[in-house]
């Protein structure tokens, strides 16, 4: 009879996520007990202080390249890279979300915690290695979204945004399992390398195993298409942005597409290298539909939440360029534009936050007429993302584009570079329409502006992020250049 094996765990590669998981169920108890009601801005505090903690600690780990749970957790560069891309966003949601709370009458303070454990399931899916552990971080993400974007209760568009984000979030998790369950029968694994080993040696394979196989795969590939907003799988997107509290938006809007590229990728270029000429096409065909459906169909928006719903799904396309290019340049340029859309789309909605009230939700165009006479500060900042995510030189989203595009370009994958220049062009029209607004109309009506020092901060960290990754790119390439996945090219 055969011993249980007990595999010894090393705490110290899951360390990161110990932090942020455990200080955010500590702060839980904290919030209950020890804060009053109406402080909840120290939670908020307390949630940053541990982001920040667990940040410093994978500074440590650094270049270490280390595994446990029998492998089914990595952490190297590229997953500390990531943990600290995902810490950073959640800094910045938490204090953008510290006025914006209180003033619309949901300060409560089990919000930070639900930031903290949502950063843990990003993690997960940035440090995962096994699809078990995959679909676990995705869960643990997707099920405190759903809490978050219902935060605004009684508030019936918030509602009516966490119903459909939960019905959608559920079908795609069926795809998930499914995709896994199907992976699993062709190749006796659930670990992305394993899997590659049985297609590469033929271990274990049956005569029909590669057909399961690649409709496990096409199957995975969709569950993760729809957390990205990946067209077709996109539909969900800007109803359920426009309904969430507009803090939440802005998370989920890099947290969760940031999180799932991070384990697309992963999966597409550690278990499937050697079926790259059978899932770069299909992949590829997603990518143009995503880049032609987000910005097309952003053109034709007046409200900006909205509007920038489309652009996150346009986003998404220029992202799969990077995943597309299967190799460490593409790698490197998906982790610039991670970063970089993330600092950029966090200002932006900032901006928003510092426009909307109780009992209303200024995301008209209209409303931002004439903003740069009223508060030229948020106006310049607004500028400063919309021509970002257009990619004019000298800000970050400059860098980022010309990263992926001349990845995907030395890939041979020229095609899909020109497309991606084309639709930017399109994408274009909408981001510098509400420039012009800000400074080249009249204000349509009185708004009243709430900018307190929390969402400043945030606001600066975003901004400043945006113009020194634009000027002074080549500190960033460095790190994202230590931190590509091993995947032979």
């Amino acid at each position: 009879m055969n011993e249980l094996q007990i595999p010894i765990v090393d705490f110290s590669v899951v360390l990161q996520l110990l932090i942020v998981a455990g200080w955010g169920a500590a702060l839980l108890l904290i919030d209950l007990i020890v804060i009053p009601v109406g402080q909840k801005r120290w939670t908020a505090y307390l949630a940053v202080a541990g982001l920040i903690a667990s940040a410093a600690a994978g500074g440590l780990s650094w270049n270490g390249g280390r595994s446990t749970f029998g492998g089914m957790i990595a952490l190297d560069n590229y997953a500390i890279t990531l943990n600290w891309i995902f810490a950073l966003i959640g800094v910045i949601a938490i204090v953008i979300a510290i006025d914006y709370l209180p003033r619309h009458g949901i300060e409560r303070g089990e919000y930070y915690p639900l930031i903290l454990f949502a950063t843990t399931g990003m993690m997960l899916l940035g440090q995962g290695t096994d699809l078990i552990v995959l679909f676990l971080g995705l869960e643990m993400l997707s099920l405190c979204l759903y809490i978050l974007v219902g935060f605004a209760y009684p508030r019936l568009s918030s509602e009516e945004a966490a119903m459909k984000y939960l019905l959608i979030g559920a079908f795609a998790a069926g795809f998930l399992v499914f995709g896994i369950a199907l992976l699993y029968g062709a190749t006796g694994s659930s670990n992305l390398a394993e899997i590659n080993t049985a297609l590469v040696t033929g271990q274990g394979m049956q005569a029909d195993s590669l057909t399961f196989l690649m409709a496990g795969a096409a199957l995975v590939i969709v569950g993760f298409g729809y957390k990205i907003s990946m067209a077709p799988f996109h539909m969900w997107t800007p109803d359920v942005y426009e309904g969430a509290p507009t803090p939440v938006t802005a998370f989920m809007s890099v947290g969760a597409k940031v999180a799932g590229f991070a384990a697309l990728t992963r999966f597409l270029l550690l278990a499937l290298p050697t079926q790259q000429a059978i899932w770069m096409p299909i992949v590829g065909a997603l990518a143009v539909v995503t880049m032609i459906v987000g910005n097309v169909s952003a053109v034709a928006q007046t409200n900006v939440k909205r509007m920038l719903a489309y652009s996150s799904i346009a986003q998404a396309g220029y992202m799969l360029l990077g995943t597309l290019a299967g190799s460490n340049r593409g790698t490197e340029a998906l982790l610039f534009y991670m970063l970089s859309y993330a600092l950029t789309n966090l200002g932006a909605f900032a901006v928003l936050i510092a426009l909307e009230q109780k009992g209303e939700a200024a995301w008209d165009i209209a409303d931002l007429a004439g903003l740069w006479t009223r508060r030229p500060w948020l106006a310049s900042a607004m500028a400063i993302c919309m021509l970002s995510l257009a990619g004019v030189p000298l800000t970050a989203g400059f860098f980022a584009k010309l990263y992926v595009f001349s990845a995907a370009w030395e890939a041979g994958q020229g095609l899909l570079a020109f497309i991606g220049v084309v639709t930017s062009v399109i994408a274009a029209f909408f981001y510098l329409r509400i420039i012009a607004y800000m400074f080249m109309r009249d204000p349509s009506r009185e708004t009243v502006l709430s900018t307190g020092p929390e969402l400043n901060i945030g606001l600066v960290l975003a901004v400043v992020g945006v113009i020194i990754f634009g000027l002074l790119p080549t500190p960033v390439i460095d790190i994202v250049q230590h931190s590509v996945l091993a995947i032979g090219k």
